[in-house]
């Protein structure tokens, strides 16, 4: 039986401006969701997750921090 990697998702977060504010949405992230793995990125304005986890997860969490969270992001 082989390992599947787990699925990652990346959504965008506007507002971010500092790594203050990445520490911020990534605290919230792994409170709310805390046996996933959580990526922010401040460049790129976007968090990807991965593991199991809906977009309503996210968006709460990323507005509960003071973040607004606009969506899937194609990465594609």
């Amino acid at each position: 039986m082989s390992m599947r990697e787990p699925e990652s998702h990346t959504y965008g977060v506007d507002g971010m401006t500092c790594n203050g504010c990445v520490r911020s949405v990534t605290n919230a992230l792994n409170r709310a969701l805390p046996d996933l793995s959580v990526d922010v990125s401040l460049a790129d304005g976007t968090v990807t997750i991965s593991g199991a986890h809906s977009a309503d997860q996210i968006a709460e969490a990323v507005e509960g921090a003071g973040f607004d969270y606009t969506g899937p992001v194609d990465k594609g």
